[in-house]
């Protein structure tokens, strides 16, 4: 039963992996919960136009790939590949409607009511959904965010010259040329997939190494990889103008730094400079909630706005809030603020939150770098590389290595990044040990079963205060 003073003891507004899982779990504690959320279809960004669907394109190229290029023929597996790039959109889309009708199930089960339309604040316990009015003793913002756009570039999906990450999901045909404009996560990881598809790829950053944010190491080797692979980058680059004419595109680049500048021509350019938190139209101004300079919005450990108190009101997370822009980021928050909301303890470590890239190799991180370890003090370091471990060998897949930061004096786990074919599956141990507050002799000790590609953890962790053995 909702308080009596309201229709609602909870509404989320928006119903990405943040507001769903918020809304599910709020109804599993008790509470009369209530999801506002303008798309057809639940999840958000993540299930319709992010994370599942370029995993889906990304696995499908990378079959295409291993066949394309002789990775299955020296395993004794000779085939001719025939691209049918229409049946690979469209198990894309069958990932995205099975797992979004997911949602919907759960929110039936749950009882969770899902108010369709756009939601807009009247003041903290009124919320306008569409054309109807609701009010909810406590309402959660997880409204997530949407791409940043590039000044003088302008993206228009339709035409499959000039698009964002949405567009480069449904390209109709491969790109002979693609530009991808930032090395960062989204950009590599659909660049990536082109690239394997049948076109040449050029990766222009802004800085002068890509996918900024991680370890100093591994930002080094990818770009290595990818090179390898075949992708041209521009780093220490930026893209001042960009003209369309029919179906090619023409852009203007200059050296970061200054300089003269040049032309490049391109079938298909992806923009990929990240993302900004969607707060407008919400109304934000009627309730006195204003976003910092980063057009975040702020809260407290709990996820309460300044406009919350213990007794209810306005709570915010995943993507429109401080932090990293990841899915299960938003996850976590959700379920915290649910419980926090229920009156219990949610609480989420923003310490240890994995990070991934889904190219291939994967790239995954979890902690400090190198870099940020060392400015709050001694570290000792460990590295393995998957060339020495056996499965990564028998698999074919040598390229990567396992890295463990420790505190000198603890020995205590400060940080593990690795590449390697299945690093995203591999960093949920070190996020767990991180977790538990693990010791790199911890790790060291924990048998690992043989042959897997996490044997390159332990030996990684072996190596920061001795030797590993396969080396």
């Amino acid at each position: 039963m909702a308080d009596q003073n309201y229709d609602y003891d909870v509404l989320v507004i928006g119903a990405g992996p943040g507001g769903y899982v918020a809304a599910i779990r709020a109804a599993q504690l008790g509470l009369k919960t209530a999801c506002a959320e303008s798309r057809d279809t639940l999840g958000g960004t993540c299930l319709n136009v992010g994370c599942i669907p370029s995993k889906a394109m990304l696995h499908a190229s990378e079959y295409f790939d291993a066949a394309a290029n002789g990775a299955m023929a020296k395993m004794g597996v000779e085939v001719s590949p025939k691209l049918n790039l229409e049946a690979m959109h469209g198990q894309r889309l069958d990932a995205i409607k099975q797992l979004t009708g997911g949602i919907e199930f759960l929110f039936k089960k749950n009882k969770v009511t899902w108010l369709k339309g756009r939601a807009a604040f009247e003041d903290a316990h009124t919320v306008k959904v569409g054309n109807e009015t609701v009010t909810a003793k406590n309402v959660v913002i997880a409204t997530g965010s949407s791409v940043t756009q590039l000044k003088g570039v302008e993206v228009d999906n339709a035409k499959g010259v000039v698009v964002d990450s949405t567009g480069a999901l449904e390209l109709a045909a491969v790109p002979k040329k693609m530009v991808v404009i930032g090395g960062g996560v989204i950009g590599l990881e659909l660049g990536s997939v082109w690239r394997r598809l049948g076109a040449e790829v050029t990766v222009v950053e802004f800085l002068d190494q890509l996918l900024p944010g991680m370890d100093g190491d591994v930002r080094k080797e990818a770009a290595k990889i990818f090179k390898k692979q075949g992708m041209e980058l521009r780093l220490s680059t930026k893209v001042t103008a960009c003209t369309v004419k029919g179906k090619k595109a023409t852009l203007t680049l200059e050296p970061a730094s200054g300089g003269e500048s040049e032309t490049l021509e391109a079938d298909c350019v992806l923009v990929s400079i990240g993302r900004r938190p969607n707060t407008e139209g919400l109304g934000l101004d009627a309730i006195g909630l204003e976003p910092n300079q980063r057009g975040q919005i702020e809260t407290d450990h709990d996820f309460r706005t300044k406009v919350a108190t213990e007794h209810g009101g306005v709570w915010a997370i995943g993507d429109v809030i401080p932090g990293p822009m990841l899915a299960h980021k938003a996850e976590d928050e959700g379920i915290a603020v649910a419980e926090n909301i229920a009156g219990q303890t949610g609480i989420v470590n923003h310490a240890v939150i994995p990070s991934v890239v889904y190219t291939w190799p994967e790239i995954a991180g979890v902690g400090l770098t190198e870099e940020q370890a060392k400015e709050k003090g001694e570290v000792k370091v460990g590295k393995f590389p998957m060339l020495a471990n056996s499965r990564a060998k028998t698999n074919h897949e040598p390229e990567g290595f396992v890295k463990v930061i420790a505190d000198a004096e603890t020995d205590r786990v400060l940080g593990v990044w690795c590449i390697a074919s299945v690093a995203g599956t591999m960093i949920a141990q070190a996020a767990q040990a991180m977790e538990f507050g693990a010791t790199s002799e911890d790790i060291a000790y924990t048998c690992h079963a043989h042959p897997t590609h996490s044997e390159a953890i332990k030996e990684a962790a072996m190596a920061v205060t001795g030797k590993p053995i396969h080396m």
